[in-house]
């Protein structure tokens, strides 16, 4: 079985998307991650036998909002606490049955333009290898799947920097799991990635790669957003 996980957290002014927000707004910066969040979910539908969305925090406002974007098209899966390698290690462990074909494929919510090329060629490698891994721009990762799970493969990461996918990467070499790598992709952390995003997408998604609502989100910032200093 194909399983897709989106990793996806409940967009609250002040808790998403913090980079970006320090040139837009908690609130732009929210309603952004909102849109990327819903169009992901509409464009990706269909895209696995089995789709998840793993979902934080833990409480009513983000089980009711989780509820009604996945319009019964993905399950929910709560995260549980602990940093991001505890929650990916649990979702993996989570949705790979023991002795089975089951492959199970993760991503975040911050690519909203992520090729669902990307997500086929991940299920097709894990036909062939035990862990398949996109790159991310930044030095992290926008997608990594797997077909059993690996002991210690998210231990010792260096989270949210640079370093997340060169020592994932040694990991796998230093373990002796074959692993693909795939072509890189970008994250929308910062005011730069969402000027990329913006001309990525063209007057009105020409291309309809994201979905409708992170371009009409895009269209309704300020004028003059893409020339604000980043913060920090």
């Amino acid at each position: 079985m194909n399983t897709l996980v989106i990793m996806a957290k409940h967009p609250v002014p002040g808790t998403v998307k913090t980079r970006l927000a320090a040139s837009l707004g908690g609130q732009a910066a929210a309603e952004l991650a909102e849109a990327f969040l819903e169009d992901l979910v509409v464009r990706l539908d269909g895209s696995a036998d089995r789709q998840v969305l793993a979902t934080w925090p833990d409480n009513d406002a983000a089980g009711s909002f989780f509820e009604t974007l996945s319009a019964e098209r993905f399950q929910l899966w709560t995260q549980p606490g602990g940093s991001l390698g505890t929650r990916l290690a649990r979702v993996i462990s989570d949705h790979l049955a023991p002795f089975s074909d089951d492959r199970v494929v993760v991503i975040g919510s911050d690519s909203p333009t992520l090729p669902t090329e990307m997500i086929q060629a991940a299920f097709e490698a894990l036909d062939r290898v035990d862990v398949v891994v996109a790159p991310a721009d930044d030095g992290g990762y926008v997608l990594i799947g797997q077909r059993r799970e690996i002991p210690g493969l998210y231990e010792r990461i260096n989270w949210s920097t640079s370093q997340v996918w060169q020592q994932t990467r040694d990991h796998l070499i230093a373990s002796g799991t074959p692993f693909v790598e795939l072509d890189g992709w970008y994250d929308i952390d910062t005011l730069d990635d969402l000027c990329r995003l913006d001309r990525e997408l063209g007057p009105g998604d020409r291309q309809g790669r994201a979905g409708q609502l992170t371009r009409q989100r895009i269209d309704r910032l300020p004028p003059g957003w893409d020339t604000r200093p980043t913060e920090g």
